[in-house]
């Protein structure tokens, strides 16, 4: 065999192959950029890998966990989708934004972080800077449904990615938000919204979870509201804006304008009520349990505060079969009663109308008249018709009172006589007294009834008028908002319990009441006989002559003008009848003459007086007998 030697060719030849490796080793070096990227990613790498774990241990929020898994390497993502599970792996695919409907009432914007409502506009309204109403914008609200998982995990929606699908169901819009596990596995939010519909359908469902979603432990869904002012008035606007909800037996309730939290069970809607807007949770299948919070974030009504109460309710959420199956309705709209009535959900309980009564007069009386009036009246003009109809129809129970006072007042010189006579013996003065009562046809009580009988419209209307939502933003004369405080001079300072401002229909109804109440309490001072030992009633009425329209210059300053102009207009009507009254048809001569006529008759007593007189005689006689005894 002949032996094999290297010759200069073989020599070169491996020469240039070396050389060649060499070069090319050395074009594949790093450069120096190259290498600080790939010990910043390695770096990066074990960052990720201990919050990962931190985050694990401590059970929380997946989310943060899944953007440093989004600067791993595809074996990082594995590591991770092995250790957090399918729904922390699905966090690898958010997608970012809103997706934005709207219907004639509503424009809608639902986030893909969380897939709740992120922004609720209502179109046709506008708030005192002519400014669009928003229920939600800019994070001032929130949804979460707070879950375990089976191994051992604590999830919260709002911190996880939804897919958007848009669909139609004929006229309606279906907004589907798909927290995906995969194709077959998911959490839904699936919105339905109507044409021209302030009621948006709400389900939460799920597919194929019952082996990832731990049933044994509690199912919470959080949703809170900071409610935005939308008046010039916050104190008035923070008065009426509390958190209503209504029982499966239909009665309500409400937390009313104080902080407060309770614990309601078995009831079918949670509504955030901001004097005229309210937002509202309801269900098919009453709430077993909530607790429901109202914080007062107004500190200084004297600064241009943004929001008026911070609302908040915690709810458990029961699972069928392993699965989420909740039908709820969420409502967004204006507290109109003809808006909220069309519901059939007795979503009118969010209207301040009054209990028992007054809230039925509310209803049925002085709602239907003033939709009417106001169907061809200016509100303002709308408002002194009724008030004209109402003192109309409550003046029989005026002049009632009227002739009391006036039948008293003609009794007082015998009254007085009486009591002189019987100073030193109470019991017969009394006696006495009532006799002459009895004899003449006249009581002092009399006078008291009609009054009483007018409180409940009284009350009724004082309830009425901040809770029609008609007069919002409605204008008469110098008031620019029927619902709100007129303004005719801005103050550089604020009052306390009065404002910055002074309102010219509050001064107007104080100067009505105080001639009325000059009227009445002088009758009433001169038919008030006055007796040893009792309190000077005249004085005490003389003090209520100032002091009562003083209290109604002072807090009736920032409510609403158009309450304000009822309480100046029935006034002055009032007074009006009594003059007739006083001046046309009572005559105090022929009132005294039938006085005396009746003393002459023999009066029948009924059981009642002769019981009371048989009491009377009495306790004289066991008087007597002790006084002769001390002798």
């Amino acid at each position: 065999m002949e032996e094999r030697k290297l010759d200069i060719n073989s020599i070169i030849g491996f020469i240039l192959i070396f050389g060649i490796l060499i070069y090319m080793f050395w074009q594949n070096q790093p450069t120096p950029e190259e290498l600080e990227a790939q010990e910043k990613a390695k770096q990066e790498q074990v960052e990720a890998q201990k919050k990962v774990e931190e985050k694990q241990q401590n059970n929380t929020a997946v989310v943060e966990d899944m953007e440093l898994a989004e600067s791993s390497d595809s074996l990082q993502v594995v590591k991770l989708q092995n250790k957090l599970g399918a729904f922390a792996y699905s966090a690898l695919k958010a997608i970012e934004g809103e997706t934005v409907v709207e219907n004639e009432v509503l424009e809608l914007k639902f986030s893909h972080k969380g897939g709740y409502l992120s922004e609720v506009k209502l179109k046709a309204f506008v708030d005192f800077k002519d400014q669009p109403i928003y229920l939600i914008k800019d994070k001032n609200a929130g949804f979460n449904i707070n879950f375990g998982t089976t191994d051992s995990r604590i999830l919260n929606t709002k911190d996880l990615p939804f897919i958007p699908t848009v669909t139609k169901n004929g006229e309606n819009t279906i907004v589907s938000m798909k927290l995906k596990v995969s194709e077959t596995k998911f959490l839904e939010y699936r919105y339905e919204i109507k044409p021209n519909d302030y009621m948006i359908g709400f389900t939460v469902r799920s597919q194929g979870l019952n082996d990832i979603v731990n049933s044994s432990q509690d199912i919470k869904l959080d949703w809170n509201l900071k409610g935005y002012r939308h008046a010039k008035s916050i104190s008035y606007e923070n008065r009426y804006t509390d958190i209503h909800y209504e029982y499966e037996n239909g009665k309500d309730d409400y937390t009313g304008m104080r902080d407060s939290e309770e614990t309601i069970e078995d009831v079918t809607w949670i509504g955030y009520k901001q004097h005229f807007f309210s937002s509202v949770l309801l269900t098919k299948s009453p709430f077993k349990k909530a607790v429901v919070k109202a914080e007062n974030l107004v500190q200084d009504e004297a600064i241009d505060t943004v929001y008026t109460k911070n609302f908040s309710t915690s709810l458990p959420l029961e699972l069928q079969g392993g699965e989420f199956n909740n039908t709820m309705d969420l409502f967004y709209g204006p507290n109109d009663y003809k808006v909220v009535t069309a519901y059939d959900r007795n979503l009118d309980e969010l209207i301040p109308f009054g209990w028992g009564i007054f809230g039925w007069i509310n209803r049925y009386v002085f709602m239907p008249l003033f939709g009417f009036l106001g169907s061809f009246l200016p509100y303002g003009i709308a408002i002194i018709v009724m008030t004209i109809l109402v003192r109309i129809a409550m003046s029989p129970v005026t002049y009632k009172s009227y002739v009391s006072q006036a039948k008293m007042k003609v009794l007082k010189p015998e009254i007085t006589e009486i009591s002189n006579k019987y100073k030193d013996n109470p019991m017969k003065r009394q006696q006495e007294t009532m006799a002459l009562y009895s004899k003449a046809g006249a009581s002092p009580m009399a006078g008291c009834l009609p009054a009483l009988m007018q409180l409940p419209v009284f009350y009724a209307l004082f309830q009425f008028f901040p809770s029609a939502f008609d007069l919002r933003q409605k204008s008469f004369l110098w008031a620019e908002d029927l619902s709100s405080y007129d303004t005719i001079v801005e103050l550089p300072f604020n009052i306390p319990f009065y404002g910055d401002h002074v309102s010219l229909f509050p001064i107007l109804a104080s100067l009505a009441i105080f001639f009325y109440m000059r009227m009445t309490t002088g009758q009433q001072v001169a038919a008030q006989p006055s007796q040893e030992g009792m309190p000077d009633m005249g004085k005490m009425m003389k003090y209520m002559i100032y002091f009562s329209p003083l209290m109604m210059l002072v807090f009736f300053n920032n409510y609403a003008s158009g309450l304000s102009l009822y309480y100046f207009i029935s006034n002055l009507i009032t007074i009006g009848i009594m003059l007739v009254i006083k001046n046309y048809i009572i005559d105090e001569d022929k009132i005294h003459a039938r006085i005396q006529e009746n003393k002459k008759k023999p009066k029948k007593e009924n059981r009642f007086q002769r019981k009371m007189k048989e009491m009377m005689e009495q306790a004289e006689q066991q008087k007597q007998a002790q006084q002769r005894k001390k002798k």
